[in-house]
């Protein structure tokens, strides 16, 4: 089940005896053991202090964390048992496979069905297995994990936020606070995060904290509190070599300069925008949701305003202009490893030879 599906069921059904959560992204994992743990203990200190106890695979037996679920305590009537590192249980290598096979319900996973069978009244056992991810060479890791722990009925899946996902979560979280966060200002920030909903919950507090809700967020207050925000500029300096617009990409160069930008890393977000854009205008990518779902189906993730930012770039240059530019980025890049007196003449000459007629 999703997050979402889990704190539903939560609030309608109650707490199941047994939950596996499982997949590495913390925002909703942390958002999800609050609700269990108000759920099942409530709210007062006390009762989190005497009802919580916390487990290690890495350092204990998955017998032992069970026996402590058996366990009667004199000081709690409601427990939640966290057992993390879930993915420690499994057996290792051919040899290991081999021995749990032949011990067949007095392993771990007879251990565990043993308990399932007879779950302890008002206790609340959590398996997490957050090591491994849901995509690449952790899919398969993951896949024996829900494959080992398969007579768990609730699993709780927490995947990462998908780009739509994680703008809709910025707005939420930006409402709720009272955050004045307009669109450009909102790519701006998921942008600099990645989308990564941990980061943006973290950044949206520390920007309301920095504006008290009285103002409008500004493009500088991200780059100035949000780290990572310095590269939201080079793309500034893209739109701006687009519209032609000579003053402004030497006004944006002299803020990447002042700011301590280092000038190859600034060289190779350009060289991956007109890449990008190159890419998309030979495959005849029409507008942001096309050349969104084509490098994604690529496997090279996208933000939406990553994607509006290369249609502008598509739309600004020709066919021709962009080889031209790429060429030039090229050289550009060489001079960059050459000895040279100062990085910043190499990039106004780049500006110089994009923005001419």
């Amino acid at each position: 089940m999703t997050p979402d599906q889990f704190l539903l069921s939560l609030q309608k059904n109650g707490p199941a005896s047994v939950y596996l959560f499982l997949g590495p992204e913390p925002y909703q994992r942390e958002r999800c053991r609050r609700a269990l743990l108000d759920a099942v203990l409530g709210p007062a200190p006390e009762d989190r202090e005497s009802g919580l106890t916390r487990v290690d695979l890495s350092e204990v037996p998955l017998a032992a964390a069970l026996d402590d679920a058996r366990a009667l305590s004199l000081f709690a009537s409601r427990r939640v048992v966290w057992i993390g590192s879930a993915d420690a249980v499994l057996p290792r290598g051919r040899v290991a496979t081999a021995e749990a096979d032949e011990n067949g319900d007095a392993g771990d996973a007879g251990q565990l069905s043993a308990y399932l069978r007879d779950s302890t009244p008002g206790v609340v056992v959590v398996l997490e297995a957050s090591r491994y991810g849901f995509e690449g060479e952790d899919k398969a890791k993951l896949e024996r994990i829900q494959k080992f722990f398969a007579a768990i009925a609730a699993h709780v899946e927490f995947r990462p936020f998908s780009p739509d996902s994680a703008r809709t979560l910025a707005q939420t979280l930006a409402k709720k606070v009272g955050l004045q966060l307009g669109l450009a200002e909102l790519a701006l920030l998921l942008d600099a995060t990645g989308g990564d909903a941990s980061r943006i919950a973290v950044e949206i507090e520390k920007l309301h904290l920095f504006t008290g809700g009285a103002r409008k967020v500004t493009a500088d207050d991200i780059a100035a509190l949000v780290p990572d925000a310095q590269a939201t500029t080079i793309f500034a300096l893209v739109a701006a070599l687009g519209r032609g617009d000579r003053m402004r990409a030497f006004e944006i160069l002299d803020t990447l300069a002042r700011e301590g930008e280092y000038m190859p890393l600034a060289l190779t977000f350009l060289a991956t925008q007109f890449r990008m854009a190159l890419v998309a205008g030979e495959a005849g990518l029409r507008n942001a949701s096309q050349i969104q779902a084509h490098f994604n189906k690529l496997g090279a993730r996208m933000w939406p305003e990553r994607a509006r930012q290369i249609e502008q770039t598509v739309g600004a240059f020709s066919k021709s202009k962009l080889e031209r530019a790429v060429g030039k980025l090229f050289e550009a890049d060489r001079a960059l490893r050459d000895a040279r007196p100062d990085d910043r003449i190499i990039m106004e000459e780049l500006i110089l030879a994009l923005t001419a007629a």
